[in-house]
């Protein structure tokens, strides 16, 4: 066998190449992060063997680094195996107690690390291109919490201009108070909006809903408030105002495109009452190829859920707290998830009023729920079958 460590970095790669027997095929060799620096690692390779079965090649999940040398590498048919860096830190401390790291140092490691097959799973073609469901999830994260920012800005800036706006919706995060404040955006100009064009503006952005009425009982408020008459601000309400209407509809045209991807990847995480598209395509993402995971507890410790333990000689010592380590975004999505299927399911309903009869806290009741929650997910990922759903 053939072993290749790949130390993975924005610009250059640091690669070590060496044999069942140990002996050192190539010393430590840098190329370059570009299609010339690809082509001599494989002509390298190419020179070794012939045969890409006897071929284990290692490299560090380095952000988004690693992407297009992982492609190449997949493409050309080369077993690809990729490692938590956190793993190759441990590993190379477990070598030598002297405090040694370099590129090719880490490079070395991770070959060290794919001869010995510690945490040894192969990066299949499906979960590279699962890289596009992983794309758009966190994409529309970001957008969301931005989004939500936003909003907070808005609630900010009404209360400046015209706080009894407020009162007078059941929130002010409805199209039809937008269209009004972009037009009106302070008290003083609702005041002095013509009768006519308010009620119009309120019957057409409310789809009927708020009428002639409305704009009488809007105006009124607006001449006896309290709200500051500064421009300034009133510009930043419609511009944040227009932030958030754009924003609507990336969010929309995201979520699209990955329904689309859901609806062909099929998954029967979605026959799980209370998943949606959005959680379950995050919840898949993040997961990937679930035959990288052994077990449940596997997936369960790259989402961050699972609790400290400390054992050494007499003292043995558990603490209740989550690890919170790995993907913060699989953590959210369970998170997340969990709440909803333990409202709609239920057994999971069931269970976690068990937990919290139990004397838990509510988020540590959600966070055994989510346990099994995963264990659901991974036996129906696993199987193909359908959630069944017991009354």
């Amino acid at each position: 066998m053939i072993y290749v460590g790949i130390d993975v970095a924005k610009d250059k790669h640091d690669c070590f190449i060496t044999n069942s027997d140990g002996d050192v095929l190539f010393k430590p060799f840098t190329i370059s992060n570009n299609r010339d620096g690809f082509n001599d690692l494989l002509q390298k390779i190419s020179s070794l063997t012939e045969d890409f079965h006897k071929v284990k090649i290692r490299l560090e999940a380095t952000g988004h680094y690693n992407y297009n040398l992982l492609g190449f590498l997949l493409d050309k048919g080369l077993p690809t195996y990729v490692i938590n860096p956190l793993h190759t830190n441990l590993y190379r401390k477990s070598l030598c107690l002297r405090q040694t790291k370099t590129d090719k140092v880490d490079a070395h490691t991770i070959a060290l690390m794919v001869m010995s097959d510690v945490n040894l799973k192969s990066y299949s073609d499906t979960s590279y291109h699962n890289e596009e469901l992983k794309s758009l999830t966190r994409y529309r994260f970001d957008k969301v919490k931005e989004h939500a920012k936003l909003k907070t800005s808005i609630t900010r800036l009404v209360t400046i201009l015209f706080p009894e706006l407020e009162k007078l919706v059941p929130t002010l995060h409805m199209s039809s108070v937008y269209v009004l404040l972009s037009e009106f955006p302070s008290a003083s100009s609702v005041a002095s909006a013509h009768l006519t064009r308010l009620s119009h503006l309120l019957i057409n952005a409310s789809k009927g809903h708020y009428g002639k009425d409305t704009a009488i009982l809007f105006r009124e408020a607006a001449r006896n408030s309290i709200g500051s008459q500064m421009p300034a601000k009133s510009l930043e309400l419609k511009h944040t105002i227009k932030l958030i209407q754009e924003l609507d509809t990336e969010i929309d045209e995201i979520e699209k495109e990955i329904q689309t991807i859901m609806d062909e990847i099929n998954s029967p995480i979605l026959s799980i009452p209370g998943i949606s598209y959005r959680m379950g395509a995050m919840i898949i993402a993040e997961i990937g190829d679930f035959d990288r995971f052994g077990s449940p507890d596997k997936i369960l410790a790259y989402a961050g859920l699972s609790p400290s333990t400390y054992q050494s000689g007499q003292l043995d010592g558990a603490y209740s707290h989550m690890e919170k380590r790995g993907s913060r975004y699989l953590r959210y999505a369970l998170y997340n998830a969990t709440k909803y299927v333990c409202h709609w399911d239920p057994t999971f309903a069931a269970y976690l009023a068990k937990k919290r009869a139990e004397g838990k806290h509510y988020n540590v009741a959600i966070s055994h729920a989510a346990k099994k929650l995963v264990r659901v997910i991974y036996q129906l990922e696993k199987s193909g079958q359908t959630y069944i759903k017991v009354y």
